[in-house]
């Protein structure tokens, strides 16, 4: 007979506390999934409404600031934001060539065309309209979806170790302590070191994703076009930032680009670029800031608009071309 003095063999309960915090975070999660379209809405109004009251008695301010950058930085600026996305889009094929897709680069540039309008609500909704191209244009020759979303984390790392390193140009804008960058780079690095662990193991569809990590060519080229990306960004913030007249720096245009990519992932729209300038260079001038905030916003949206454009121009093309080849084939002899 088991002694009744004895306590049960078996985990012990959790406690009431740590019981109800994960019931609401379960509860808030699944609110989330069921509502995301009103938290968009809700975000995106909450931020332009705090632009707004900051914006309040300087409307001559914004607007020269605004008038203040030419046309030719615009151009210039949107030019740069089109070569981001080609290189990037670069960055993605070599992962899904490495995973073992055989997708045509012109096909694959198309799918990721498609990122830029679901980018303009939220940066996830990008990527999975991305994939979602890709695997409805090319079914038979592109990976399949967990493939093809691991095959984001390679060019994710890269950017997020950039990120790290440059997590310094914070301390001064945001007053943050100097070890929190060591923190933020130390994690990174775990985490990157990790995704190498991953990339090595074999035998499920998730893994292969991150095949690009198994080969020095592959992964050295990743880097590189991502490289390209990200200073891409970079040179597109310094030049909006000096045209409406901040005198910002180099270090001030990385800031930002952290900034901006942070709350991205928070539901605050097309917003978000003033808020990443606003609380990155707001202490030297909230009108200006929040100018080239919004025309971080409208360039970036032209440039993609611009790609998205020639993806819809080259696939009305290759639908003619086989159209006029399947004619060409009807017209022909047949052979005896």
């Amino acid at each position: 007979m088991p002694d009744a003095s004895r306590e049960p063999i078996g985990p012990s309960p959790r406690p009431r506390g740590a019981s109800r915090l994960a019931e609401l975070i379960a509860r808030l999660r699944a609110f989330g999934r069921r509502h995301r379209a009103l938290i968009a809405v809700v975000g995106s109004l909450a931020t332009a409404a705090v632009l707004a009251f900051l914006l309040a008695g300087r409307a001559d301010e914004f607007e020269a600031a605004l008038s203040a950058a030419s046309a030719s930085v615009l151009a210039a600026t949107v030019l740069l934001q089109v070569i981001g996305l080609l290189a990037r889009s670069e960055a993605w094929h070599l992962t899904i060539e490495a995973a073992g897709g055989s997708v045509e680069r012109r096909i694959l540039y198309r799918a990721s065309s498609m990122q830029v309008v679901g980018s303009v609500i939220n940066t996830q909704l990008g990527v999975a309209a991305r994939i979602a191209a890709l695997r409805r244009s090319s079914p038979e020759v592109s990976p399949q979806v967990p493939t093809l979303i691991a095959a984001e984390f390679p060019i994710l790392a890269v950017e997020g170790m950039l990120a790290a390193l440059g997590s310094f140009t914070l301390i001064a804008p945001l007053g943050l302590p100097w070890w929190v960058p060591v923190i933020i780079l130390a994690v990174v690095g775990a985490a990157s070191a990790g995704l190498r662990q991953l990339a090595l193991r074999k035998g499920r569809e998730l893994w292969s994703g991150l095949a690009v990590l198994r080969r020095l060519g592959h992964g050295s080229r990743v880097i590189g076009f991502v490289l390209v990306a990200v200073f891409a960004q970079i040179f597109r913030n310094w030049l909006l930032l000096h045209a409406v007249g901040v005198d910002a720096s180099f270090f001030d245009a990385i800031a930002v680009l952290i900034a901006l990519a942070a709350l991205a992932q928070l539901p605050v729209g097309p917003s978000v670029g003033a808020a990443a300038s606003v609380l990155i260079l707001g202490r030297d001038g909230v009108a200006a800031a929040a100018a080239a905030g919004v025309l971080m916003t409208v360039t970036g949206t032209v440039g993609g608009l611009c790609f998205a454009a020639w993806a819809g121009a080259d696939w009305l093309w290759s639908l003619s071309r086989r159209a006029a080849l399947r004619r060409a084939r009807a017209r022909a002899p047949r052979s005896r």
